[in-house]
């Protein structure tokens, strides 16, 4: 079972302070940060989520290896890109526990996926409350976390067409080669 909390107002809050702490340490290191979006559930005024913090700090493709050098001096375990190009991932340090901090190319497919889920589900409430469901279904009868991932899938293929990707863009992002949970080191 994948806890999917009903929607909580205090996680807009949360997002600013990572925000806060990530522009300063990337200012400090003289990393010129294009944007830091919160993307995810927890993104969407009224959806449902795991109440986990999903950060995307949006930099030029020659500034990821200098981000990432940035996220490791916060204590932050890189984890690569994971199987999808442009998008660096992280173990979170036990205090920012609760995180998905991610460094992103400016203009990735990974970056425009994760805003047009997050912009598709703020403007569209019958598809917002479509996921909810899908994602408490999913929640209660997922085994683990990549049981939780493939049950939504469909879903995040039809927000992505609902969002204008076209249907190269959603194939490439559906066959992004993402390791198991099980496979990621520890």
């Amino acid at each position: 079972m994948i806890l999917v909390a009903e929607y909580d107002p205090a996680w807009p809050r949360r997002f600013e302070q990572l925000r806060k702490e990530y522009a300063e340490a990337m200012a400090v290191a003289g990393v010129t940060v294009v944007a830091i979006e919160h993307v995810g559930s927890t993104s969407v005024p009224g959806l449902a989520a795991k109440p986990v913090i999903d950060c995307d700090i949006v930099v030029a493709g020659q500034d990821l290896a200098a981000g990432s050098t940035v996220l490791e001096e916060l204590g932050f375990r890189p984890l690569g890109e994971l199987g999808i190009p442009l998008r660096w991932a992280f173990q979170e340090p036990e205090r920012l526990a609760g995180t998905n901090t991610y460094i992103i190319a400016a203009g990735s497919l990974a970056l425009r996926n994760h805003l047009a889920v997050r912009d598709m589900l703020r403007a569209d409430p019958d598809l917002r409350q479509q996921y909810a469901a899908v994602k408490r279904q999913a929640g209660a009868s997922a085994a683990n976390i990549d049981d939780y991932g493939r049950a939504k899938n469909a879903m995040v293929q039809q927000i992505l067409a609902a969002a204008g990707l076209t249907d190269a863009e959603r194939a490439s992002i559906d066959g992004n080669q993402v390791p198991s949970h099980d496979e990621l080191p520890r």
